[in-house]
């Protein structure tokens, strides 16, 4: 009985093709359809799409059509010279090029809208196009949620602080910089945010669960711009599309949405129609769309555990790791920090930070120090008197250094030691 209410609740495919959408919705899936398009292969998203590890699929935005194009507009509508632009490498997601770039993809979707408009006015609907659009989209969001996700459910994206940061004062550190370090300082938390992300990715790549999980890529996504545009985090442009990619998703289930929460009556089942007429394609569609999500679930994991042994808390650590203070008394120099194998900081009596590649050679005792392109910026001589004390002598930029350094216990700094406490009697905030 459930089978025949379903089916006749759902229009045939042939009468699907025949029912006319309104002008307004035309135009509007027009857009949609282009700017989401553009907007896919001019970025990240695109790239993510492919599983790949070791390598980046190139998307349009590298081509050297685009990127003079973009270059142009930057120069002649806003009046930012080329030389001024940052292209690649930054990290940033909030740059010229990205804001220049998105400004192209609207302009070039508005004109293409109104080009299609004119030349397809007589089409009835895009019933067809449209349930391949969604499939895209649902794709494209769901690997962007399923690799943020898998970057914080296993601590990579916020780590916990580093040596530097656990002794640089608080009021030196960014809006950034606190709601990364104090996420990094709660791996219990982070983990609760990437498995709720994840989650959200995870469903998308399965029809049946694919409106749940829009509906939760939803929540997490409006937090997520939400902490960007309060800490200054520059992922503002493209955690604002992962909104508009989860509302587009949503969009044409509102009104089944809004009656399941709202109405107090019976909600009719979804009359979004398969992706082939024959059962059988639909049940391989269905089967190759969760292979693809389990692939992706394969690969991020794979980049996961292979960033973790890399650049996570799985790496090298320097064979002199530690805060070390600087004793007898100060110059210049207040603290030397060994955190990864060939990086040391110098902290300055300031409390400003001056960091630098090095080399230590364990069996001659030496620490060669780099400055830029200057491999010998400095040669020092290292001597652990005891586990917890260490000389430091020779020269940097040409002056005599001799330095006696005291290792800093770091398990008993209060962010390191306080740990979780099911009962306290009185707050504990310091």
């Amino acid at each position: 009985m459930a089978t025949k209410a379903h089916m006749q609740l759902e229009p045939a495919s042939g009468e699907r093709e025949q029912v006319r959408w309104n002008t307004g919705v035309r135009i509007g899936f027009r857009f949609c359809f282009l700017y989401f398009m553009l907007y896919i292969l001019t970025n990240q998203v695109f790239n993510g799409l492919i599983p790949t590890n070791g390598f980046e699929v190139p998307d349009l935005s590298a081509t050297p059509a685009v990127r003079q194009m973009v270059f142009w507009t930057a120069d002649h509508l806003f009046h930012v010279p080329q030389a001024k632009i940052v292209y690649q490498g930054s990290g940033s997601g909030d740059k010229t090029w990205d804001w220049v770039l998105a400004f192209l993809v609207l302009v070039f979707s508005v004109f293409g809208t109104a080009i299609w408009s004119a030349l397809d006015r007589k089409r009835l609907n895009y019933v067809a196009l449209h349930k391949w659009c969604y499939v895209l989209i649902r794709f494209a969001l769901g690997t962007q949620m399923l690799s943020y996700g898998m970057d914080k459910f296993i601590p990579l994206q916020m780590p916990f602080p580093p040596l530097t940061r656990l002794v640089e004062p608080y009021g030196n550190f960014s809006p950034m910089g606190v709601l990364w370090y104090s996420i990094g300082a709660s791996p219990a938390y982070e983990i609760f945010v990437g498995a709720a992300e994840m989650f959200g990715g995870i469903l998308l790549f399965f029809p049946r669960t694919a409106l749940f999980g829009a509906l939760v890529c939803l929540a997490d996504v409006i937090e997520v711009f939400t902490l960007n545009m309060t800490y200054d985090v520059p992922v503002k442009l493209f955690s604002f599309h992962l909104i508009l990619m989860s509302l587009l998703l949503l969009g044409p289930e509102m009104r089944r949405i809004a009656a399941f929460f709202f109405s107090n009556r019976a909600v009719a089942p979804s009359s979004r129609p398969a992706l082939f007429q024959s059962a059988r394609r639909n049940r391989v569609a269905f089967w190759v769309q969760s292979v693809y999500g389990v692939v992706m679930i394969a690969a991020n994991a794979y980049s996961v555990q292979q960033g973790w042994y890399k650049y996570g808390a799985g790496s090298p650590k320097s064979p002199l790791y530690g805060i070390w203070n600087v004793q007898g008394q100060p110059g210049e120099w207040k603290r030397v920090i060994f955190d990864r194998p060939q990086a040391a900081s110098f902290q300055k009596q300031d409390d400003t930070f001056t960091g630098f590649p090095v080399t230590i050679d364990q069996k001659a005792g030496t620490i060669a120090v780099a400055k830029g392109n200057d491999k010998n910026f400095g040669i020092l001589k290292y001597q652990r008197v005891r586990p917890d004390a260490m000389k430091l002598d020779g020269s940097m930029e040409g002056k005599p250094v001799h330095l006696e350094l005291k290792l800093v216990d770091r398990s008993k700094m209060m962010l390191v030691s306080r740990g979780f406490h099911w009962v306290q009697e009185y707050p504990f905030n310091r």
